[in-house]
């Protein structure tokens, strides 16, 4: 292969994190009498908690004190994810042991707080293939923007044009793209919009069809 390094968003990709994140927030919207706004909710996947929270304020106007809602919210998803192993997704276990085989040096980088993103993954029992996670607490600007991205190449010491970025959110493969990466979408609750669609990266449904193309290269 020609890519010396393989970047890893986590939730939606990795782990399917995204269904119990979106629970949690709709089991929050009923307890406070407010809608569950879903086309606000899909807007802040991938972005980290700076990210999130004007995109949330905006979408709901008066109709929801963000101080009041954010920790109910926090509190039930949680009240999950740092007690029981997520699922990972189908084909990722395929892929990371391929990309392992191949000596392709494997990372992290996630919009999620490193704490948080290390208990995931040694829940899910995944730490064994990343040699380090760059987090959305480590970063001034969250993706889209692509500082997360650089920062994990920049940990590697090795060039952007030389990784590959695996990304399921839009957000995501902005940030990927930015930072000048070879990236690949595995579609997960959010379909790639117009503009997404426009940056020209590769798009699948499944992490099968990425190993598919990538034994292809």
């Amino acid at each position: 292969m020609k890519y010396n390094a393989a970047i890893f968003d986590m939730d939606g990709l990795l782990l399917d994190t995204e269904k119990v994140c979106m629970t949690a927030f709709q089991q929050t919207c009923i307890e406070m009498n407010i809608p569950f706004k879903r086309d606000i909710y899909l807007n802040i996947i991938g972005r980290n908690q700076a990210g999130i929270k004007p995109i949330i304020e905006q979408g709901y106007g008066d109709s929801l004190d963000y101080a009041v809602f954010h920790p109910r919210w926090m509190q039930h998803y949680l009240a999950v994810v740092e007690h029981q192993a997520i699922p990972v997704k189908n084909g990722v276990i395929e892929l990371l042991q391929w990309l392992q085989a191949q000596k392709i040096p494997m990372v992290v980088a996630t919009s999620t707080h490193n704490a948080l993103a290390h208990k995931k993954l040694h829940l899910a029992g995944l730490t064994q293939y990343f040699s380090h996670i760059t987090s959305g607490d480590e970063v001034i600007n969250g993706k889209p923007a692509p500082e997360i991205y650089l920062l994990a190449a920049q940990r590697l010491n090795i060039a952007p044009q030389q990784c590959l970025a695996f990304e399921d959110s839009n957000n995501g493969v902005k940030a990927a793209v930015a930072a000048n990466m070879t990236t690949l979408q595995i579609i997960d609750l959010v379909e790639p919009d117009t503009d997404t669609r426009a940056l020209g990266h590769h798009i699948f449904n499944t992490m099968d069809e990425a190993l598919t193309f990538l034994n292809a290269v």
